[in-house]
C-alpha cells in the first residue's frame, strides 16, 4: 500500500515521503480500514510516539496521521461491534502506524459507525477536532449554560467546533483569531471576536472557562481573566501560570466511541458543521503537512479514495 512516512527525526517535514508499505496486520480486537479520507496534526513530528512504540522501540518508518474515515475490510481475532463493509470513522493509536495510508489497522473501540449521509472528507475532520473540543469544554472545563467561555484559535479545526458546541450548550462565547477570521467565527455563533494581533485580550472581561489551543503568552495572559472557581484548559502546553482562585488543566484527547457517535448525529441534524479548509490527494499530503498551501480556516483533509 502507499503511505506518507517519516524515517529521519532530524529531517523535519522535508523527511516526509510517499512510500510503499506492507499491508497492516489486524491484531486482536483490531479492524483494518480501507482509508477513504484522513486527517493529521502538524505537530506530529514532535510527538515521542511518532518515533517509538510504547516499549520504547524505534518504529520508523512511521506512517503519519491519526484521523480517518473509511470502510472496514478485515476483522482481527475477537473483534466485535463492527462488521466487514461497515463505514467507520475515528482515531488511530498514537504509537502505531496512522491514517495517511491506503489501509490502517485500528482498535475497534476507537472507531464509531459512520452514517451513510456523511461524506468521508467531512468525517475525517471530526475525530481529533471534535473530541478535543468536547472533552476540553465539558469533561475538563465543565462548561455550563449561561457561563462565558474564551476560545482561542476559533477558526481552526478544534476551535471552530468548540465555538459551535459551546453556543449550543447555551454559553456566551468570546472567540479569538486573526482579523480575516472575524466574519466566519461570528457566523458560527460567537458573541464577540477579538483579533489577537490588534485587540487587547483584557477586553474579554472575566470568563468562566478559557479553552486554549495556542499556548505561550496568549495562554499565560488568559489566566488573568478567569473568574473565581473558573478553569483554564489547554491542549497546547501545560499552563505555566496558575490561576489564583481557579484551576488549570492540560490534557491529551482520548478516543471515545459514544462521543464520536454524538458528534456524527449533530452533523447529520445540521447542528454541527465541521469546516473542511482544503482537500488534498495523498500524493500532496507531504506538502499539506508542511503548510505549503495558503492558510484556510478549518482542517485540511487528505482524500485517499476518489469520491467519484
Amino acid at each position: 500500500m502507499r503511505a506518507i512516512t517519516v524515517q529521519d527525526r532530524d529531517a523535519g517535514v522535508g523527511g516526509l515521503s510517499l512510500t510503499e508499505m506492507p499491508y497492516p496486520h489486524a491484531a486482536e480486537n483490531d479492524v483494518v480500514v480501507r482509508v477513504h479520507a484522513a486527517g493529521f496534526t502538524p505537530g506530529e513530528l514532535d510527538w515521542p510516539a511518532t518515533w517509538t512504540d510504547r516499549a520504547g522501540h524505534d518504529r520508523t518508518p512511521a506512517v503519519l496521521g491519526n484521523e480517518l474515515s473509511g470502510v472496514v475490510v478485515e476483522l482481527g481475532y475477537g473483534t466485535t461491534g463492527l462488521t466487514v463493509g461497515q463505514r467507520v470513522f475515528g482515531l488511530t493509536d498514537w504509537a502505531r502506524n496512522g491514517s495517511l495510508a491506503e489501509y490502517a489497522a485500528v482498535e475497534a473501540r476507537n472507531l464509531a459507525p459512520l452514517p451513510a449521509d456523511i461524506e468521508h472528507t467531512v468525517a475525517a475532520a471530526l475525530p481529533i477536532s471534535g473530541l478535543t473540543a468536547w472533552q476540553g469544554l465539558f469533561d475538563h472545563g465543565h462548561l455550563a449554560t449561561g457561563q462565558t467561555v474564551l476560545i482561542h484559535g476559533s477558526a481552526g479545526g478544534v476551535g471552530s467546533i468548540a465555538v459551535q458546541l459551546a453556543c449550543e450548550a447555551g454559553a456566551q462565547v468570546i472567540a479569538t483569531g486573526r482579523a480575516d477570521d472575524r466574519e466566519l467565527v461570528l457566523g458560527l455563533g460567537a458573541r464577540t471576536f477579538l483579533d489577537l494581533d490588534a485587540d487587547d485580550l483584557r477586553n474579554a472581561g472575566e470568563v468562566d472557562v478559557v479553552f486554549d489551543v495556542i499556548g505561550g503568552d496568549v495562554l499565560n495572559r488568559s489566566t488573568e481573566l478567569l473568574r473565581p472557581g473558573g478553569t483554564v484548559v489547554s491542549v497546547a502546553m501545560p499552563p505555566t501560570v496558575q490561576p489564583g482562585n481557579g484551576r488549570a488543566v492540560f490534557f491529551v484527547v482520548e478516543p471515545d466511541r459514544a462521543q464520536l457517535a454524538d458528534l456524527a448525529q449533530r452533523v447529520r441534524s445540521g447542528r454541527l458543521k465541521p469546516i473542511v479548509g482544503g482537500v488534498r490527494p495523498l500524493t500532496e499530503a507531504a506538502d499539506a503537512f508542511a503548510g505549503r498551501h495558503r492558510r484556510t480556516p478549518g482542517k485540511t483533509v487528505i482524500q485517499i479514495v476518489d469520491a467519484s
